[in-house]
């Protein structure tokens, strides 16, 4: 799979973890994809920490609105009924439980559920952000993610980068397989079936643990 092929495939599968009525949270980069794949009868409210519930798609070109701005700052729609506010409200909504599910993506993360994907030590980086606050605040926190970086595992026994937060990651999803985090460690339950399991723990610092009940991925 090219690049393209990798962000679509883990927006598919991501988008099959949205229940009707979810309240999301998407980070910036591949998990803005994931609306495009939401299963047909699935409604879902948009929350931006910048302070929007009911963000829409990114406009047409020419048609963009300086004042609708994720919090990438990347341009956005509000969908009928949205409701804009403070950051202070945001994060409100976010510290307070509200949001069902954030997904997020990783520099590093590994079997205790550790999330380093904030900055590299000695390069320039705009903050940390809202990922802290989402982390400990939303219900269920996915990754998705590329499985490896430039050849090298992401996945890791333990993070070496400084940490965004400290065991709070619940599932992590890649191009080749979807892993739960578990007291004893990471659970691989689906994979993809162009991989075979010793190719995905091949790329794979942490020992997986092998679901007796292994599935492949559909996206249907």
């Amino acid at each position: 799979m090219d690049k393209n092929q990798i962000r679509e495939f883990i927006a598919k599968r991501a988008a099959l973890e949205i229940k009707d009525g979810d309240v999301v949270n998407l980070g910036i980069g591949l998990p803005t994809l994931i609306p495009n794949y939401l299963p047909e009868g699935v409604t879902v409210t948009l929350q931006s920490e910048n302070g929007m519930l009911g963000m829409g798609p990114a406009p047409a070109e020419g048609k963009e609105d300086p004042h609708l701005i994720n919090a990438g700052g990347g341009y956005i729609t509000s969908l009928p009924g949205a409701a804009t506010f403070d950051s202070a409200t945001s994060f409100g909504i976010i510290r307070g439980g509200h949001v069902n599910v954030t997904f997020l993506g990783a520099l590093e993360v590994d079997e205790k559920g550790d999330l380093a994907n904030w900055i590299i030590p000695g390069k320039k980086t705009p903050g940390m952000g809202g990922a802290m606050d989402l982390l400990v605040g939303a219900k269920k926190v996915i990754l998705t993610m590329e499985h490896t970086a430039k050849g090298n595992p992401k996945i890791l026994k333990k993070c070496r980068l400084p940490l965004t937060a400290a065991g709070q990651v619940n599932m992590i999803i890649t191009e080749m397989g979807v892993m739960e985090i578990t007291p004893k460690g990471i659970v691989l339950t689906e994979i993809n079936p162009e991989f075979t399991v010793e190719q995905v723990q091949a790329a794979t610092e942490a020992t997986l643990i092998i679901s007796d009940n292994l599935k492949q991925i559909k996206l249907n």
